[in-house]
């Protein structure tokens, strides 16, 4: 078995989380081109729905009428932001500074997630904010209000933190002043200047969203540990802040061509054509330091590269792999001691030692799309039968996914 063929992926979730919001409180009539109809970003949408935002969709373009910065109206009921973290922190910054009371909620897992890191920046700005255990976990109430402008560090690598408290600030009297010492991702800035945002409100824009590099990733790596493969993946989004694993694989020996592409860059995001030839990896050694934000998505799929390298991978300061959608370290490290590779987990990171053959088996996704992918691509290598458990949440990312893995199997 080999993988070839040129693919594209779906558009990026974390790019239509935020035209989606920035759309909503725009003035006049938004297309957003190749958004993410996904789980967690039809969340999002019911949401601006929910708050009398007009929205018609129509093959991949989803057409938004803007309300303007303060017209947004109260929601008749909870809004329900499923398995999204990103829904759930932007929606709060978004209603801390409306003139109406609002309650968000989501799944089991999205219930169990900290909100503190959020709620607590907020306040500060003056933001009414309840929520279960301390007011540190959802479902939350906020209770719109007058909010002022603070200078604020991040304490912890989020962007959905940042962005949060971005959104805010748009409500916020004063100038709010951000410190981001890790780098995090910057599509929140970046759509702010494409839509023009400012005090004097801004106007709808058409955007063109990028194929999501996170998608992307899985594929990247599928490539270089199936023998005799080449996949070229088209109009990839290469944001720096988002492609920490492309630094990581290379250094490892992967053969990665970036190309440029004649689609045009849109909301300020680079794109490119990524090919991906098979390649015998080597252990990273130690990942740690400032790329751990730039990678911390792919941190499943980056996993298994190093379970297929030829020596050890250790990953360090990678603590807020705890509360993604599952505890993505503890529940790695027991898929991968399922097929057999040895594994220490450590309280901010892992340590893999790479084989050249794994072993088969049932592995636990705890409902973690990422985690699920990242078993699928294991799956291919034939020297024992892998099946993730659950492959239904997927959809929270990437419908479509196992459907367009098959068509490169040949």
């Amino acid at each position: 078995m080999r993988l070839c063929g040129e693919i594209t992926v779906p558009g990026d979730k974390s790019i239509t989380h935020r035209a989606i919001i920035l759309a909503a409180i725009a003035e006049g009539e938004s297309e957003i081109i190749g958004w993410l109809p996904s789980e967690d970003c039809r969340h999002t949408l019911n949401a601006v729905k929910a708050m009398g935002v007009e929205v018609l969709e129509r093959e991949n373009v989803l057409q938004v009428k803007g309300c303007g910065l303060s017209s947004l109206k109260e929601p008749e009921d909870v809004i329900d932001c499923g398995n999204s973290g990103t829904t759930l922190r932007l929606l709060t910054g978004l209603l801390a500074g409306q003139n109406f009371v609002s309650f968000l909620t989501g799944d089991d897992s999205l219930r169990k997630r900290p909100m503190c890191r959020v709620v607590d920046p907020l306040r500060e700005m003056g933001a009414e904010i309840t929520g279960r255990f301390n007011d540190t976990l959802a479902p939350l109430s906020i209770k719109g209000r007058n909010i002022s402008a603070i200078a604020y560090t991040l304490p912890v690598a989020s962007a959905q933190v940042k962005s949060a408290i971005l959104l805010a600030s748009l409500y916020a009297s004063g100038e709010t002043v951000i410190t981001d010492p890790f780098g995090t991702r910057n599509h929140t800035e970046l759509m702010f200047k494409y839509f023009g945002a400012g005090k004097q409100g801004f106007k709808g824009r058409t955007t063109n969203v990028p194929d999501d590099f996170s998608s992307a990733a899985f594929f990247i790596v599928a490539g270089l540990i199936i023998p005799d493969s080449v996949i070229t993946i088209k109009n990839v989004g290469i944001n720096r802040t988002r492609t920490g694993l492309l630094d990581v694989l290379k250094k490892m020996g992967a053969n990665i061509e970036i190309s440029a592409t004649d689609t045009q860059i849109d909301c300020y995001e680079p794109i490119a054509n990524i090919t991906i030839h098979t390649s015998n990896l080597k252990g990273a050694g130690i990942v740690e330091g400032e790329i751990i934000p730039r990678l911390i998505d792919e941190f499943p799929i980056l996993c298994i590269a190093a379970a297929a390298a030829d020596g050890e991978t250790l990953i360090r300061g990678a603590k807020e792999l705890r509360v993604k959608e599952s505890d993505r370290i503890a529940t790695m490290a027991k898929a991968l001691r399922v097929i057999g590779v040895p594994v220490e987990e450590l309280e901010d990171g892992i340590r893999i030692e790479g084989r050249e053959r794994w072993g088969g088996g049932m592995c636990e996704t705890q409902k973690d799309h990422r985690v699920a992918m990242a078993m699928r691509i294991a799956s291919l290598r034939k020297d024992g039968v892998i099946r993730p458990d659950d492959e239904s949440c997927i959809n929270t990312s990437f419908p479509g996914f196992n459907h367009l893995l098959d068509s490169l199997i040949k």
